[in-house]
């Protein structure tokens, strides 16, 4: 029985579409479609209309109006729009043309859908209202009927426009969770139920300022940053609520503040919403929304995923004098130039402490490697029992023409390393293993 139903549909549907393609397929003239130039719809251009009504196929209205050059959405909420999504439509309308005329007088619009158009569009131009009214697909999927009002003449349009027409207030409206000026952005302040960070950026680099002070990993904050100026509202949960209880954002699981010189922009993340979602609240703007949860996830990230991990600025290649500290003795290498034998001038290291002489500079490079490439998995607030009291080695290094010197002490505690960078709070977390490789390539310079 079952199977005697599915075929008796499949059946019904061949009658329809062979029905199209006799009564409307079969009327195209051969070579029609390139020989026949297509009549537009409407005699407008795009930039004179200053009003659009759209009715959805759900039955949701929503109006939009232009001041000068600004729309505005002022029914059924007022709301900024998204101006890409408007201007698709005004375009669309400006540029839309009949595919083909299927019946200049239908004697019955319910055929086509068109007895209560699903989607509606009207706009105004130059204080002249027109409209479009959208009906079903055509059997094939590949236009849509549509007509204008007080008319039966029924007209083919392109199916993939329905999509431009077919618009909800929310798809209208613009959705950034939050107002941004991307390249003012100098402040950025984190706050949870168990840490506060704060990070400032002064001439073009990122700093951390609490919950210490210290260098920070500009591409990670930048990237935070960045997420947060292009968050996207995913739903409108409740245009004005009346509580905020309701969605966690009375006592909000993260709030971010941005600073933009003198302004700040404030996201509010409150509790979990449906679909992996989470409600949120730009302070300044009444209505709460939803964001995608992991935004939260990114923000509750720990302090140390943005601290800086590289313990050094320095590189091999910009690197002039290295000096080791190690089991009571310094050893240390200077970049110097000289000429070769043809009189052109080279660059080439020589030891220089303990005492003075050549240097295989490829092991030197080797060494800097070693060193420069030392990165933290992790960090702690204080250097108690990490052996950082005795360091095993101390490494001074001078980069950038001799500008800029960083020293670091490196110790091992059983079977862990540690790290203290100078000037930086607390210990760096490192592999064993960094150790053995500076100490094993410093002792191939012997």
């Amino acid at each position: 029985m079952r199977g005697l139903r599915s075929f008796l549909g499949l059946f019904v549907i061949l009658i329809a579409l062979g029905a199209y393609l006799y009564f409307v397929e079969s009327k195209r003239t051969p070579g029609s479609d390139t020989e026949e130039k297509k009549e537009k719809v409407f005699a407008v251009e795009a930039d004179k209309i200053d009003e659009v009504t759209i009715k959805s196929a759900s039955g949701e209205r929503t109006t939009l109006k232009k001041t000068g050059t600004d729309w505005q959405i002022v029914a059924p909420v007022n709301a900024v729009p998204d101006c890409a999504e408007v201007s698709g439509v005004t375009s669309n309308l400006s540029t839309l043309e009949m595919q083909r005329v299927i019946d200049e007088n239908a004697a019955d619009l319910k055929d086509y859908g068109l007895a209560e158009p699903r989607i509606e569009v009207s706009f105004k131009a130059d204080g002249t209202q027109q409209t479009l009214q959208i009906g079903d697909k055509t059997p094939p999927g590949t236009d849509l009927y549509a007509k204008l009002p007080d008319t039966k003449k029924v007209f083919l349009i392109a199916s993939y426009l329905e999509s431009s027409f077919n618009k909800s207030t929310f798809d209208l409206r613009d959705k950034a969770a939050l107002k941004l000026d991307r390249e003012k952005v100098d402040a950025l302040e984190i706050g949870t139920a168990d840490r506060q960070l704060r990070f400032a950026k002064t001439d073009g680099e990122w700093r951390m300022t609490q919950p210490v002070a210290g260098r920070t990993d500009f591409t990670a904050v930048e990237s935070l940053v960045g997420r947060l100026g292009t968050a996207q509202m995913k739903s409108i949960a409740s245009p004005e609520p009346a509580d905020l209880k309701e969605y966690g954002l009375d006592d909000p699981a993260a709030t971010v503040r941005i600073g933009s010189g003198s302004s700040q922009a404030v996201l509010l993340i409150g509790k979990p919403a449906e679909e992996g979602n989470v409600y949120a609240k730009d302070q300044s703007r009444p209505a709460v929304f939803t964001l995608e949860s992991s935004l939260l996830d990114e923000v509750k990230k720990d302090a140390g995923e943005f601290r800086q991990k590289d313990l050094f600025d320095a590189r091999s290649f910009n690197t002039t004098r290295v000096e080791i500290a190690r089991a009571g003795q310094t050893v240390a290498f200077e970049k110097t130039k000289v000429k070769d034998k043809d009189g052109k001038e080279e660059e080439k290291w020589r030891q220089v402490a303990p005492a003075t002489k050549d240097a295989d500079s490829a092991k030197v490079d080797s060494l800097l490697t070693a060193i420069t490439g030392a990165r933290a998995d992790g960090f702690q607030p204080d250097t108690a029992k990490t052996g950082l009291d005795k360091p095993e080695l101390t490494v001074t290094v001078k980069f950038d023409d001799g500008k800029k010197e960083e020293r670091v002490a490196f110790a091992r505690s059983g079977s862990d390393g540690y790290a203290s960078r100078s000037g930086d709070p607390g210990a760096a977390r490192i592999p064993a293993s960094t150790i053995e490789s500076i100490v094993k390539a410093l002792e191939e310079l012997k």
